[in-house]
């Protein structure tokens, strides 16, 4: 089938839950409610194998929504619909996944409520990401100190709730003993206060008659009625046992009980936490990291012991597998002068050791005792495979290496090949003495499976993220999953540890009632009916109630596998750059600072992140298929008036979901380098709309943005009576309600040809430039032009001639033939191949004959290293087009002059610093040589991205993104002080702020002159 089919997407709910959502909807519950299949969809997967459609997905605004919602749920009428907590969606194992209702936390209830740095506590809602409640913290001294590699879309709300931890877990301990309070919303709508009590005020509370009186009474019957077993059943590690902390919720040197303690770790099977009083640590006021490395990974973790000794904050380990793929990632590019490698030796191991404290003098005595001891150990004949150590003492450093460190997750997912890492077994502790000789067998026991795995982790706490890659979407491999998970079940058992270290159980939990028996096993089952005896509450997750028929969850459940596999092999080859997401969610990035991803940051919807589009795009792929399309072909499309009667009478169909998350992508690209896995939402939306568009009409002001190139030369010739025609006060009213388009702008005056000629600059075609002399053709540099700056911004590309003139070279403009970049964009594709291939064949031959060829606007021109050599089948020779920095970073700069006292900020475009992330430096070097000081100021996207900013139904998140970060920025240096690399940057501060910003290269002219 060529013609896109229909699909209907899976909306009609089972009775109970429409019952149920009736109810919530008529109850004044202020969030919002989505049933919609897209929304449902996105909370279907986390960072897990596994999938489970909702029911409903719900999103409150405050604590007073949690508990209406949770009122109804406690009805009798209701005791069938079952409920999961969701935060950052960043759990391996499935732990907030449900076939229930999903209440996420993360939208709105992700507020700081109270900081007190003098009594060194915070009081925050439970979706708060860590990063951002450690950026609030900073200015004051503090941080929270759990780390997490997550920790920059992870909620505080998921942490409690998987009791987690990281790096530094020795020192810093995990969540649970960083918890003074928490308030939890119970199943009938009561909120339980929690902390530490004496036990004679705990028994107090028992004698009651309500929910939190049984709750108190179940919890002393258990932790002090049982606290000769229940010590005598968990191992005292660092990572103890997640689940019900049943050792830590009575304390009898102090008798005091915790409920909090029993909360923390249970994955929302018991209530939902709202709110947290948590302590704070001073920061550190000294750093210093110790990599350390290796011939090979196994003697790093045979290794990791000695460095241990040497009382570090945290000893962190990465293999080879990791370390090979971070090298052929973006990020080596700024780590590899920190872990350069040893002349004469591979490493393929490294440990980061790391020191912090208040006292320098402290620090600089524990790393010069731990350097001497490795100085001697590599000198002597038996070196135990180390080959060498770098210190970082300066923060930027550090925070480099851990960054790599915190991609690691991410960077397993770009393996080649078919079978990727995946987590199921990943979070194994035990006794640190013991790790070199768990993972020994652990590897052994996947070699001889004949699989490929990545490792790292905390080897100062014994726990090592393991994983194997395994293809889900083969049967075969599923069925390994669950031969692995049960051996390493049996392994950790052997040497004294446990499965589930750090990550939660989720669906691991039927491995619960070995681990701790059947005695204790039935105390944790009398703690989970106390607080939810139907077992409402993310049900089979940890345990089931007492006296039920609730089965737990088991590793065999429904997988991403089962949906992926019934796509074609071909159409998830052809559409790799969707298929290869595997749910890390580092498009959940909090920081505004970050350029990925804009649409996520300002809507907070997660359908509108490269994940969810990638999540949105597979389900249409299986769906289509399913129905006999093959969305590799390009698209039949139909009659024009079969599009329109279709775009007014076809609507249940999934497709407008997939359009609607497409529709609010910026196109940045951010996400095609930024994400590790290189999920490419710009190419495989572009594919979608053309498959979309054969089918459904298409909005005039799509045709307006593709036909640019053609009607911009034309009205270009007449500037001044162009611009009365769209910038009059009619004009301006049809482009806005007729065509959906705001803020167009104007034409240059005069234009670049006229403007070019004035100044005595050449225009040559092709052949005029490959006929020059030899001297002439050197002396040439060739501006390759875009619709964008030639036609709204002719000045700038004129200054980048004379720039170019002043440094001894000949501009030459080649004559306008196409770009395509809009086409692109709206999804174009036949049409702009065509202009790929045009624009290919006038630039391909002066590229040859090493004629340096300019874009003037970086994100524009970075379309020759990306869309067009995907275009065409992939089938067009590749042409070397530099942005402005590029060029001017081959050229020798003379100090010109004394130093400038003027200090000016740097903004890069989004996709400039995706693609380009040394531009920045390049552009501060070229500025230091003339004596000039540029400030590289980190910031994400601005909101235009191309035609985003000038579509009417966009304006709210355009706007939204410039106030995040641009406006603060451009007030802080004015505008005369911030210089802006991209064209439409440029564009969105012209129209907010009604002032014109200069491009660096206007700066460095002005200094040569």
């Amino acid at each position: 089938m060529t013609v896109l089919p229909k699909v209907a997407a899976e909306n009609a709910l089972p009775e109970n839950y429409r019952h149920f959502i009736e109810q919530l909807k008529e109850s004044g519950f202020a969030g919002e409610i989505d049933v919609s299949y897209s929304g449902r969809l996105i909370a279907a997967t986390d960072n897990s194998v596994y999938q489970s459609l909702p029911q409903a997905v719900l999103y409150p605004l405050h604590h007073a929504d949690l508990v209406l919602l949770m009122k109804l749920a406690g009805e009798e009428s209701n005791s069938s619909v079952q409920f999961s907590p969701r935060g950052g969606g960043t759990g391996t194992n499935g732990q907030s996944l449900t076939s229930g209702v999903v209440v996420d936390l993360s939208r709105h209830m992700n507020k700081v409520l109270e900081v007190n740095p003098k009594e060194g506590w915070v009081k925050v809602q439970a979706g708060v990401v860590k990063d951002k409640l450690n950026d609030i913290l900073r200015p004051h001294g503090y941080f929270f100190s759990p780390d997490l590699s997550t920790s920059n879309r992870a909620t505080l709300g998921g942490m409690i709730n998987t009791d987690a931890s990281g790096q530094g877990s020795l020192v810093y301990g995990k969540t649970s003993d960083h918890i003074l309070g928490l308030k939890t919303v119970l199943l009938d709508g009561h909120v339980l206060d929690s902390g530490p009590v004496s036990l004679e005020q705990a028994e107090s509370i028992a004698r009651q008659d309500n929910r939190i009186a049984r709750i108190y009474r179940q919890v002393i019957d258990t932790c002090v009625g049982e606290e000769t077993h229940i010590r005598e059943k968990f191992p005292p590690l660092n990572r103890f046992l997640t689940g019900y902390d049943l050792k830590h919720a009575y304390d009898p040197g102090d008798q005091k009980i915790d409920v909090s303690r029993v909360i923390a770790g249970s994955e929302g099977t018991l209530g939902f936490v709202s709110e947290a009083k948590l302590n704070i640590t001073p920061i550190p006021k000294h750093r210093v990291l110790v990599n350390v490395k290796y011939s090979n990974f196994q003697s790093a973790l045979e290794n990791s012991p000695f460095l241990v000794e040497a009382k570090a904050t945290s000893v962190e380990t990465v293999d080879s597998t990791v370390l090979d793929l971070a090298r052929e990632d973006i990020i080596w590019k700024s780590v590899e002068p920190l872990l350069s490698d040893v002349e004469g030796q591979r490493m393929d191991g490294i440990n980061m050791v790391e020191f912090t404290g208040l006292d320098q003098e402290e620090i600089d005595e524990k790393v010069g005792s731990l350097t001497k001891r490795l100085d001697k150990l590599i000198k002597s004949k038996d070196n135990k495979g180390v080959i060498g150590y770098q210190i970082c003492d300066d923060l930027p450093s550090i925070q480099l290496i851990y960054a790599m460190r915190k991609k690691s997750v991410g960077l397993l997912g770009a393996t080649k090949g078919r079978r990727k890492p995946v987590a199921f077994a990943e979070d194994t502790a035990v006794p640190p003495e013991k790790l070199a000789d768990f993972i020994n067998e652990f590897r052994a026991l996947l070699d001889a499976k004949g699989l490929h795995y990545g490792m790292f982790g905390h080897a100062d706490a014994g726990v090592l993220h393991v994983r194997p890659a395994l293809d889900m979407c083969e049967p075969d491999d599923e069925i390994l999953l669950r031969e692995i998970s049960d051996q390493v079940a049996e392994l950790t058992q052997k040497y004294g540890g446990l499965m589930w270290g750090e990550h939660g159980k989720g669906y691991r939990s039927e491995y619960a009632p070995a681990f701790f028996g059947e005695h204790l096993y039935k105390e944790l089952q009398k703690i989970k009916a106390s607080f939810d005896p139907f077992n409402q509450l993310n049900p089979g997750k940890i345990c089931t109630p007492l006296n039920t028929d609730a089965q737990l969850v088991s590793v065999d459940a429904v997988k991403r596998g089962f949906f992926d596999r019934q796509i074609p092999i071909a159409t998830r080859n052809s559409y790799k750059n969707a298929m290869d997401c595997n749910g890390n969610g580092l498009c959940f990035n909090y920081d505004p600072r970050s350029a990925m991803c804009p649409s996520y940051k300002v809507t907070r919807d997660r359908r509108y992140s490269p994940k969810g589009r990638a999540g949105l795009l597979r389900e249409w792929l299986r769906l289509t298929h399913n129905a006999g399309y093959d969305a590799t072909q390009r698209p039949q499309p139909v009659s024009f008036a079969k599009r329109q009667l279709n775009r007014l009478t076809g609507r249940s169909d999934f497709s407008h979901e997939v359009k609607q998350s497409m529709d609010k992508c910026l196109a940045c690209k951010a996400c095609t380098n930024q994400c590790p896995v290189n999920v490419d939402v710009p190419t495989f939306r572009a594919r979608f709309y053309d498959h979309y568009y054969s089918k459904y009409a298409r909005p005039l002001k799509d045709y307006l943005v593709k036909g640019i190139e053609k009607t911009a030369p034309l009205a270009s010739q007449f500037p001044v009576l162009s611009n009365l025609l769209i910038n009059n006060p009619i004009s301006r009213v049809i482009l806005k309600y007729g065509v959906g388009y705001v803020d167009t702008p104007l034409f240059s005056t005069p234009n670049l040809r006229t403007a070019w000629k004035r100044h005595g600059l050449v225009e040559l075609t092709t052949e005029q430039v490959l006929s020059l002399t030899e001297r002439e053709r050197k002396q040439a540099v060739v501006i390759a032009q875009d619709p964008f700056t030639t036609f709204y911004e002719a000045d700038f590309v004129l200054k980048l001639g004379r720039l170019i003139k002043k440094l001894g070279f000949t501009p030459v403009l080649l004559p306008f033939i196409g770009h395509g970049k809009a086409q692109h964009v709206k999804g174009f594709l036949s049409d702009f191949d065509k202009t790929a291939t045009k624009v290919t064949e006038q630039l391909k031959p002066l590229s040859d004959a090493g004629i340096p060829l300019i874009g003037p606007d970086s994100s524009t021109a970075l379309i020759f290293r990306d869309e067009y050599r995907k275009s065409n089948g992939g089938q067009l020779p590749e042409v070397e087009v530099m942005t402005v920095v590029e060029w001017l970073s081959t050229l020798n700069f003379e100090k010109a002059g004394p130093a400038s006292t003027s200090n000016y900020g740097l903004l890069l475009h989004c996709t400039e610093q995706s693609f380009v992330p040394e531009s920045a430096q390049q552009w501060q070097e070229l500025f230091s040589k003339l004596g000039l000081t540029l400030d590289i100021v980190n910031v994400g996207c601005c909101g235009m991205a191309g035609t985003f900013g000038h579509e009417k139904q966009n304006q709210s998140d355009s706007f939204g993104l410039y106030e995040m970060g641009w406006q603060q920025a451009v007030q802080q240096y004015g505008s005369s002080g911030v210089l802006v690399t991209g064209f439409s940057c440029r564009s969105q501060i012209k129209r907010i702020e009604k002032k014109r910003v200069k491009h660096p290269l206007e700066i460095i002219l002005q200094s040569l002159s």
